[in-house]
């Protein structure tokens, strides 16, 4: 005999065998205690809710926040001007707070009031330019929002200087304040 030449390729696939006997009957499977199950589900859907109340009462209570489905509100109880305002909102990572619904403006003039304040500072401000003409800014750098709750005779265009700044009232009424006048804010 002599060397051994090189590997073939592989050929092709042979027909199936036949099917063998079926093997040993098992064991029935166990059947699903669920009442179980549900008992444990229900303690955890008592547990979220006691955490999400515990959670809200931090937010409300201790930290004195508010929200609405969008955004959390704090009344920052140290008196400022309005830059200096924003400056600080912005370096907790918000802004001054600019109501965009009837009902987040109410909600401010409530939780104002529950704090025993009149007024605070608030985001929209009014400048008027070289023009005369007059322009709403709010203090997120957006665009200052539909709503527009001021008071009466307390519009944008009586403002008595050339920059306003907007104070929300515990009325839930908006009116003008000098820009350098310490003020809580939200």
């Amino acid at each position: 005999m002599g060397k051994m030449g090189p590997i073939g390729g592989q050929g092709e696939k042979g027909e199936s065998g036949l099917t063998g006997p079926s093997g040993l009957r098992g064991k029935p499977g166990t059947t699903c205690d669920c009442g179980r199950y549900r008992k444990v589900v229900g303690q955890l859907h008592i547990s979220v809710g006691r955490l999400e109340k515990s959670a809200k009462f931090v937010k409300n209570v201790l930290l004195g926040l508010r929200e609405t489905e969008e955004r959390y509100y704090l009344l920052v109880k140290e008196p400022r001007a309005f830059r200096e305002a924003q400056v600080n909102c912005g370096l907790r990572g918000g802004s001054l707070a600019t109501p965009q619904t009837r009902e987040a403006n109410l909600l401010l003039a409530d939780y104002l009031s529950h704090a025993g304040r009149t007024r605070v500072f608030i985001g929209p401000q009014t400048q008027r330019t070289e023009t005369r003409e007059e322009e709403k800014v709010s203090s997120d750098s957006g665009p200052p929002g539909a709503l527009e709750a001021w008071g009466p005779d307390r519009g944008p265009s009586t403002a008595a200087n050339s920059s306003s700044c907007t104070e929300l009232l515990a009325t839930g009424s908006w009116g003008h304040a000098a820009c350098d006048l310490a003020m809580f804010y939200i």
